[in-house]
């Protein structure tokens, strides 16, 4: 590297003209006094000083004071390099935990002028899924995106599916597009979340026309798609009629879903098994926190599959035995049942 190069990469460090010209200077002598650095690099003694210090502070030399004259001596390249080295990896750490931050909770909401556009965003959305998704979708528009929705079943997740305008929809027509699907013969919008993180919602004619003036919204917000999922729960997928639920998911297994807990549970209490739960938990409506929570499922309130067992739409709960009474478990962000957790595991009683 030549000195014009290494004089770039020194002011990239955050070093100004002078304090690299001071410090290829002490580099050049090892160790040299304040006066004899003047001399070579054309500047006061009294600035040697001071910049002397500041590059002291920065870890590239040492100012020994406690001798006359006060000499300077360069630090060793190689642990000034391992010096700069750690700060950046420290850097870089506060760095992405700073940015992973902002890609946890991004605030995003665009206005989808075209058809094209909303497609695309579907299927990004569909194909981005972890853990839930939940879709209303005319029955025409369902080809495009049975190929994701079939790709996110085989990843485990759970496919809340409504299909619209549906003629002649049956259960045959279903397997392989979701979890639970359900049909209704009338026109509703396109609705979609996943993820309780993704949401996009769209009058269906701008799918199913090709000149509709119509505008769809697409948004991330943590804050704002579970309004959109207790809409979808609450006014959509009762008017539906169900058409296929799939078979039960191997046990044991951990989700991170809790709806999906409640289905798996559910369907598999109605085949006449009996399912354990545990679940490191956090009190809510309960006055004692036991931090995890293990028993058998005796219970489940639900309105995922016929018969709907909930109160309310939004009701998913396990109702565990835990040997001197029953307890009830709710998602993240549960205020009715006694405790909430971020994730449950479940097994068959051997």
């Amino acid at each position: 590297m030549d000195d014009s190069t290494l004089s770039d990469r020194l002011s990239q460090l955050g070093l100004s003209d002078k304090e690299v010209d001071t410090y290829l200077s002490i580099l050049q002598s090892g160790e040299a006094t304040a006066s004899e650095i003047a001399d070579d690099t054309g500047v006061s003694k009294r600035y040697v000083y001071s910049i002397s210090n500041s590059l002291e502070d920065r870890g590239f030399v040492a100012v020994n004071d406690h001798v006359v004259p006060t000499t300077i001596r360069a630090r060793p390249p190689e642990e000034v390099v391992d010096s700069l080295t750690d700060r950046l990896e420290e850097m870089g750490g506060a760095l992405d935990e700073r940015y992973s931050e902002s890609v946890k909770e991004p605030q995003q909401f665009d206005v989808i002028k075209s058809r094209t556009t909303v497609v695309k965003r579907l299927t990004e959305y569909i194909a981005d899924a972890d853990h839930e998704i939940m879709l209303s979708v005319p029955q025409q528009y369902l080809p495009e995106v049975g190929e994701e929705l079939a790709a996110a079943l085989d990843r485990g997740v759970l496919v809340m599916l409504v299909v619209s305008s549906a003629d002649d929809f049956r259960a045959e027509d279903a397997a392989g597009r979701g979890t639970v699907v359900r049909a209704w013969d009338h026109e509703m919008p396109i609705m979609l979340t996943v993820d309780a993180q993704f949401g996009l919602v769209s009058p269906a004619e701008m799918v199913t026309r090709t000149n509709s003036d119509q505008r769809a919204i697409a948004f991330v917000q943590r804050q704002l798609v579970p309004v959109l999922s207790g809409s979808f729960l609450g006014n959509y997928w009762p008017m539906a009629e169900e058409v296929f639920v799939a078979d039960p998911a191997p046990l044991p297994a951990t989700y991170r879903d809790f709806r999906h807990a409640v289905l798996q549970a559910t369907l598999r209490r109605r085949a006449g098994e009996t399912v354990q739960a545990a679940a490191q938990v956090s009190p809510v409506q309960a006055d004692d926190d036991p931090g995890r929570v293990e028993g058998a499922v005796v219970e489940t309130r639900q309105g995922l599959v016929e018969p709907h067992t909930n109160a309310y739409p939004i009701e998913h709960s396990l109702v565990v035995d835990v040997g001197d009474r029953t307890v009830t478990l709710g998602g993240s962000g549960s205020f009715l049942e006694d405790y909430e957790t971020d994730a449950v595991t479940l097994s068959l009683e051997s």
